[in-house]
């Protein structure tokens, strides 16, 4: 049995369970940054051989008895982080980089008009500091306080700490939910400012707190 931790590689594609849909597979396909579903296709042995060859999504299109790369003609491509196959090797799932809405009809996702929710909203809160970096100072508070500097960003962050911890000796759950919110977004800010990510974070989180 393979590992299932381990990502699908090109060499092990005879290991998995073609012949339950006639050659198919079910793909369920999520964003590696925000954890939100995007979208599920089909992929037959040629499909995933592209997928994994190119490192874009290829579905085979059941309606037109093709394979297809996802956003070939939109552009909105799906650049892949990881391939895995469930417990029985029936189906995949794929975390992937959407370069665009993933959705037809112009969303993020084909099953939700809303955006990601939970802590993957972390992510969508990077992509907005990354968005608005490149605004002018005088038109964004995240453009001015990169263009002040690190040492600034850790000023802010400082003070917010000092805020959070006051609310949570004096404070109610709504003030601390305040404060905590304007750490999260200063400590993103930094993030861009020094070139991390909060997967590395909580990959970080991950290696010292894994008790498998």
């Amino acid at each position: 049995m393979r590992d299932r931790d381990a990502p699908l590689s090109a060499a092990e594609l005879d290991s998995l369970s073609w012949d339950k849909m006639d050659g198919l597979l079910p793909v369920v396909v999520q964003d590696a940054r925000t954890l939100q579903v995007l979208m599920l296709g089909y992929m037959n042995r040629e499909a995933l051989a592209r997928t994994l060859e190119s490192g874009f999504v290829t579905f085979h299109s059941r309606s037109k008895g093709r394979l297809w790369m996802k956003g070939e003609t939109s552009g909105n491509r799906l650049a892949v982080r990881t391939v895995h196959s469930d417990c029985d090797s029936d189906a995949l799932l794929i975390e992937a980089v959407p370069e665009g809405p993933t959705c037809h009809l112009g969303t993020t996702s084909c099953f939700s008009e809303a955006g990601p929710s939970g802590v993957g909203w972390l992510a969508k809160l990077a992509g907005i500091v990354e968005q608005r970096a490149s605004a002018g100072a005088s038109e964004s508070y995240t453009a001015k306080l990169l263009a002040e500097g690190p040492i600034r960003i850790a000023q802010k962050i400082g003070e917010e700490g000092v805020e959070v911890a006051l609310a949570g000796a004096t404070g109610d759950a709504a003030q601390c939910v305040s404060e905590t919110a304007d750490l999260l977004y200063h400590l993103t800010v930094l993030m861009q400012a020094r070139g991390f990510t909060w997967d590395e974070v909580a990959a970080e989180l991950a290696a010292r707190h894994d008790t498998r």
